[in-house]
This record gives C-alpha cells, sequence and structure tokens, in this order.
C-alpha cells in the first residue's frame, strides 16, 4: 500500500443486485421537477421581481442567491451522517424529506418578504429574505448528495451511473421547461400572481419531494455503515480519510477544474450576443437553449448507445467530451475574432454536444467514486466540489470579462474570445488530469467487479 492510498474496506452491499428498472428510476428522477421548479423561481423569477420590478440593488440579490455556495459543506456532512446513521429509521429518505421540507417553509417566507418591501420596510424584507434562503440553501443541500446516493443504490453497480444520469436529465431538460412556464403564468409583475406563484411552487414541489421517493428504499439491501461506523468517527475525520486517497484528490481535481472551465461562459455569453453582434435579447436568451438541447439529445443516445458498458471504463468519454467542449469554445473564440455571426449556433451547438458526453461519462465515474459503504460522504465531497466549483466558474468569467472589455479597454471580440480562450484551455487540461487507470484500481479496490477495458 501506498503512502497516499489507503487500505480498501471490505466490500459491503448496499445497492440492488438484481435487473435495472427503467420505471424505478424514472419514478425517482421525478424529484428533480420540484428542484428545477424551486431553482427557476428564485434564480429567475424572484431575481427578476426584486431588481427589474422593485428596484433593488443587485448586488444584495447576488448575494442571497449565492449563499448556497457559503454552505458547502453540509452536503458532505449530511451525506456522511446518512451513511453512519439512520434518521427516524431510515438510511436515507428521512434525510432527504427533512432538508425539503426546509425549502418548503422558505417560499411562504419568500413570499412575505416581498410584501415588505412593497411596503416600503426593506429592513424587515431583508430579514425575511435572508431567513428565507438560509432555509432554502441548508435545505438543498442537506437533501441533496442523500438524494443522489440514494438513486445510486437504487441501481445494480453497472447501472449506477445510468440512474444518476437519469435523474440529471431530468434536472436540466425541466429548467427550460420551468423558466418558459413561469414567464408564461407572470409575463408581467403581479403581487397577487407571485404570492399564488410561490404557495402553488411550495404544494407541487413538496409533492414531487414525498412521492418519488416514498418506499425507495425497500428496494435496497440494508446494511451497516462502512469504515465510518457510527459513534467511531467525525465528519471532520472521514473527510480527513477520504482526502488522504491520491485518487480521491486527482478525481477531485478533474471535476473542479471541468466544471469550473464549463461554466466560465454562464455569466457572459448572451453580453457576449450582445456587445460583441449587437443581437437583441429575444436572440442571446436562445443560446443556452441551443447547447442546452444538444446536451440533452446525446445524453440520451449516450445511454442508449453504452448503457451496457461498465461504468468504471468510461473515463476516455469523458476526456472525448471534454475536449469537442473544448473545440467549442474555440471555434467561439475564432467565430468572434473573424465576426462570423452565423456560425454561432454550430459553435455552441458542438459545445453541448461535447458537454453530453463528458456529462454520461462524468456521471458514470461519479458514482464508481462513492463507494456502497460510504456513498452519501463520497457524493457529498463530489457535491462541495460541483457546486463550488460551478460558482467560481460563473463568477471567473464574469470577472474577466470587467477586466478585460471595461478594466483595459480592449475591444469586446477580443475580450470575449480571450475568456472562451481559456476556457476551453481549462477543458483541456480536465481531460489531461482524469485518469481512467486510477478509477478502475479504486473500483477495485473498493470491491466493485472490473472488467477488462481500455482505461484511458
Amino acid at each position: 500500500m501506498t503512502e497516499t492510498q489507503l487500505e480498501p474496506t471490505a466490500p459491503i452491499q448496499t445497492a440492488v443486485t438484481g435487473q435495472f428498472h427503467v420505471w424505478r428510476t424514472m419514478r425517482l428522477s421525478t424529484f428533480q421537477i420540484g428542484s428545477a421548479m424551486a431553482d427557476i423561481l428564485t434564480a429567475s423569477v424572484w431575481n427578476r421581481v426584486m431588481i427589474a420590478d422593485l428596484g433593488v440593488p443587485a448586488t444584495p440579490v447576488g448575494f442571497l442567491l449565492a449563499l448556497q455556495y457559503l454552505l458547502v459543506p453540509m452536503a458532505f456532512w449530511a451525506g456522511y451522517r446518512s451513511d453512519t446513521k439512520k434518521l427516524w429509521g431510515k438510511r436515507r429518505i428521512s434525510y432527504i424529506w427533512l432538508g425539503r421540507s426546509w425549502m418548503v417553509l422558505s417560499f411562504p417566507l419568500l413570499g412575505l418578504s416581498v410584501r415588505f418591501f412593497e411596503q416600503g420596510e426593506a429592513v424587515t424584507g431583508w430579514l425575511l429574505a435572508l431567513a428565507s434562503f438560509l432555509l432554502f440553501g441548508l435545505g438543498k443541500l442537506f437533501s441533496g448528495s442523500v438524494y443522489l446516493a440514494l438513486v445510486r443504490e437504487s441501481a445494480p453497480p453497472a447501472k449506477q451511473g445510468i440512474a444518476i444520469g437519469m435523474a440529471e436529465i431530468m434536472l436540466i431538460g425541466f429548467f427550460p421547461i420551468m423558466a418558459v412556464l413561469y414567464g408564461r403564468w407572470m409575463e408581467s409583475y403581479d403581487p397577487r400572481v407571485f404570492a399564488t406563484m410561490l404557495l402553488a411552487t411550495a404544494v407541487i414541489c413538496a409533492f414531487f419531494w414525498w412521492i418519488s421517493i416514498a418506499g425507495a428504499e425497500k428496494h435496497i439491501a440494508q446494511t451497516v455503515a462502512g469504515k465510518f461506523s457510527a459513534g467511531q468517527q467525525s465528519a471532520r475525520a472521514a473527510i480527513k480519510h477520504i482526502w488522504q486517497d491520491s485518487r480521491v484528490r486527482r478525481f477531485f481535481a478533474f471535476l473542479f477544474v471541468a466544471t469550473f472551465a464549463a461554466w466560465m461562459q454562464d455569466n457572459i455569453l448572451e453580453p457576449f450576443g450582445a456587445d460583441v453582434f449587437g443581437l437583441e435579447a429575444g436572440h442571446t436568451t436562445r443560446f443556452t437553449g441551443y447547447w442546452g438541447g444538444a446536451t440533452i439529445v446525446v445524453l440520451i443516445a449516450s445511454f442508449i448507445i453504452w448503457r451496457k458498458r461498465p461504468p468504471e471504463t468510461l473515463a476516455p468519454i469523458a476526456k472525448t467530451g471534454l475536449g469537442i467542449m473544448g473545440l467549442g469554445m474555440a471555434l467561439l473564440a475564432g467565430l468572434t475574432l473573424a465576426g462570423q455571426e452565423h456560425w454561432l449556433i454550430p459553435a455552441l451547438m458542438v459545445f453541448g454536444a461535447g458537454f453530453g458526453l463528458y456529462s454520461f461519462g462524468g456521471f458514470s465515474l461519479m458514482a464508481v467514486m462513492s463507494p456502497d459503504q460510504n456513498a452519501g460522504a463520497y457524493l457529498g465531497l463530489w457535491s462541495v466540489c460541483i457546486l463550488t466549483s460551478k460558482g467560481l466558474g460563473t463568477f471567473a468569467g464574469g470577472l474577466f470579462r470587467d477586466i478585460f472589455f471595461l478594466g483595459a479597454g480592449w475591444p469586446a471580440a477580443v475580450s470575449y474570445a480571450l475568456i472562451f480562450v481559456i476556457a476551453a484551455a481549462g477543458l483541456l487540461a480536465a481531460a489531461a488530469i482524469l485518469s481512467g487507470q486510477q478509477v478502475i484500481t479504486f473500483a477495485r479496490d473498493y470491491g466493485r467487479p472490473v472488467e477488462k477495458s481500455n482505461p484511458n
């Protein structure tokens, strides 16, 4: 055993051992309908109402939206806790329901805060908004990684990546659907309509968060916890134990760099269309739909084509996806400098197609890098990684835009092209960091049967 590699624990079965049931996984995935509704309501609808309709400064609004990123350690702690101690007789479900109940309670508080803003009582409004977003962020992080662990355990080992991927497809796919529905529900701000929207969202989210996972644990083989047995280690000791493995650190670095680079475009894509090509808002708002639609199509196709391939051997697919994403960013940089507006949509769709391949491979590898006995803790760590890097990447894209374009006074085309090049370089760096061989050795050491295949 090397100095940076832990002694593996004995294999412990915490997943179903029979056939993969698509309908069972689809039922679990409907949980994400509520998640998409909650995220769009807060990040898009409430954000627009506060800034555009009530004239509130964008900075404190942005702080509340980003508050969840300050709470990310909760994701690991909750995952670790669900590995080591049951709550109300359940290993996963009770944790999920408790966290989501906090989110449901946050919606009435959010509506009440808006009412105080309308009445000119800003201090009370901010205090209620802060309480609402604390509940929302804590509930989301407390339950998110535990939900992923439940989804992972609902499938046999060879299909765990597909199960997580199906849940993520549901989330990604419902983002634009919910955005359109909310937009048609309230085309212009109306306090009564907004209050109705908040209460209806609370009820609908509660329904999906309850019914989608009710009884799900009865299909899963229940066992005692593994290396992190209750009462023997704290969450801090658990993360130290996990982090000692060099393979974990390398996979964390891969996820961090890939997510950071992939989301650098998120905050600047629409301003890019306006600043460089003078496009109207009606055109630029479709950009995310172009690459997001390509992502969904490729993800579904990948599940169909490679559904029987062992998940621990999917590093080449994830790397290929990162390479194609990098190509998409490079194409955006080239057409920006050349002023070729008609190539915008093809470049975005290339990026989205690569994102689909990367997501398919990445979800599967993430499931493999979460051993049965402590899946909640590991998925909590990956959730911390993804949430933090996504937030930082989104922030960095906007920061670079302001430094290059507004600060240095460079031409818009040069400023945005440079950001796209930086993102492309980051995506290629992430592909270089990922080691398929280390994923396979990790899987083998933690009791997963590994088939021979090209790990690179």
